[in-house]
């Protein structure tokens, strides 16, 4: 099968308008992107609830982003479906670059796994920049007696279904990350989904479950206690945040490769002067030295790409992930 290609929930809503200021991560530093002049604030919607991956990731650059854009940032938590809620609120959103949205993989998958959706992935939305990815790590409960993705294969083969695997949701790229593994290891483990990754983790760490993907940030004092034991990481690179982990490919399934990425877009028709602007502002603020420094202490990787490279890529992962989609029939209404 195709493997996924490298570029790594839900609550109520949450708003913060986050003031410019010289102290503020250092973003004072940084070049103001060319802007009409303009009161209003820039708002960038996170179809995902307060505190997760993304949710982390665009806190720790919004100061940077404020001050790129010359414009106070409003980071908006709209989380529901799956990350529909979020995402079609941007889609209906005027195209006057003052509506921008963080989306990660969910976004592509999305369209695969449910019957129906309120806006077209695709042609509902103008890409500015895939702007990194988070890697993803192969974990088990201490109980399994696997070390690597050998052992763990062996195990699986020997005893088909006779282990759980744990995701943070049907159809989430941490499923469909599973599903990777089993399908190209020629192995099967029953899928015990969760409703967030919270709940999933707690389960693993008490032997509820005992395999299982998860973000190498959030994974990371597991497995430095020995709570967890990791067996891989997901992506195509070991992670400079953990560089003693080998990968998944490395270890006999050289097509394995799957992370979670995150980018930012905007509705669709968006001007090319103002899909500059915030591309611009992205790039300048990433590359801050206190965001840069906080993303590489997430143990994110920063690597902007242009709106049509961005372009390029969210039609070939959603081509990807229809085909895991199809393969897993993961079918939600």
């Amino acid at each position: 099968m195709t493997p996924i290609s490298r570029p790594s929930r839900f609550g109520p809503s949450r708003r913060q308008v986050l003031c410019l200021g010289a102290a503020a991560l250092g973003a004072a530093a940084l070049p103001r992107i060319a802007t009409a002049q303009t009161d209003r604030p820039i708002r960038i919607v996170l179809p995902i609830s307060a505190g997760s991956g993304v949710d982390t990731i665009a806190r720790a650059a919004s100061p940077a982003l404020g001050k790129a854009f010359g414009q106070p940032v409003v980071i908006e938590n709209l989380p529901g479906a799956g990350g529909i809620t979020g995402a079609a609120v941007v889609a209906k959103a005027a195209p006057d670059g003052l509506t921008l949205g963080m989306v990660s993989n969910n976004h592509v998958i999305n369209p695969a796994v449910y019957r129906k959706m309120p806006f077209d992935a695709i042609a509902d939305f103008t890409p500015i920049s895939v702007v990194g990815a988070t890697p993803l790590v192969l974990l088990v409960n201490p109980k399994v007696a696997a070390k690597n993705v050998k052992e763990l294969v062996a195990l699986l083969k020997a005893k088909p279904e006779g282990y759980n695997y744990a995701s943070s949701g049907n159809g989430t790229i941490i499923h469909l990350a599973g599903e990777m593994f089993m399908d190209q290891a020629g192995v099967k483990a029953r899928h015990i989904p969760y409703k967030g990754t919270g709940p999933m983790v707690t389960d693993m760490l008490g032997g509820q479950v005992e395999i299982g993907v998860v973000a190498l940030p959030a994974a990371q004092q597991y497995i430095k206690s020995g709570a967890l034991r990791a067996i891989g990481i997901c992506g195509p690179a070991r992670s400079p945040a953990a560089p003693e982990i080998p990968t998944i490919s490395e270890q006999g399934l050289p097509d394995y490769v799957v992370e979670g990425w995150f980018a930012v877009v905007g509705p669709a028709r968006l001007p090319a002067a103002e899909v500059k602007r915030a591309h611009d502002a992205i790039v300048a603020a990433f590359a801050a030295p206190d965001v840069a420094e906080a993303m590489t202490r997430q143990g994110n990787i920063i690597k902007p790409t242009t709106p049509d490279e961005a372009a390029r890529y969210f039609r070939s992962e959603a081509a990807r992930y229809a085909a895991l989609v199809k393969k897993a029939n993961v079918v939600l209404e």
